[in-house]
């Protein structure tokens, strides 16, 4: 359900979710890793260049080949970026700026016990005083993906 634009903004203008992007260093590792973790399926693969896309993400010369994933109704897009930037410093929590992105599963322990030993957790699953159990897993470019399982 979507909420009325507000009085005087043109219906045309008014913003809705499309995706949630991360830039990735190895494309392939990634769309390996949120296929295999968490079983989105890969809805589109393709590559975008020239000058206007250049322009538009602000990197001289940029081109980035992309994978667009299904993570339940949510469109997960991983894009890797030719000229290649510098690496972030490692993400924490509570750093300002900190960005992660959550996905509820109904038994977070059995998710845990399939989980591959590869993948970096934060800790085992914790349930908080709120009644949520959470773990937070790293994908391979050092992304917080939080994984959680409501009470």
């Amino acid at each position: 359900m979507s909420t009325p634009p507000s009085p005087g903004r043109d219906v045309t203008t008014s913003p809705s979710a499309h995706h949630v992007g991360i830039t990735v260093a190895d494309l392939d590792r990634a769309v390996s890793f949120y296929t295999d973790t968490f079983g989105f399926e890969v809805l589109a693969e393709f590559t975008v260049g020239g000058e206007a896309f250049a322009e538009g993400v602000g990197v001289p010369e940029a081109s980035g080949r992309f994978a667009h994933l299904d993570a339940d109704g949510v469109r997960l897009e991983l894009v890797e970026y030719e000229p290649e930037g510098e690496p972030l410093p490692t993400v924490t929590l509570d750093r300002p700026g900190a960005v992660h992105f959550g996905f509820a599963v109904d038994d977070l322990d059995a998710f845990y016990a399939t989980l591959d030993p590869e993948v970096e957790t934060i800790s085992e699953p914790q349930t908080t005083e709120s009644g949520t159990t959470i773990l937070f897993v790293r994908d391979p470019e050092g992304n917080l993906v939080e994984v959680l399982e409501t009470g």
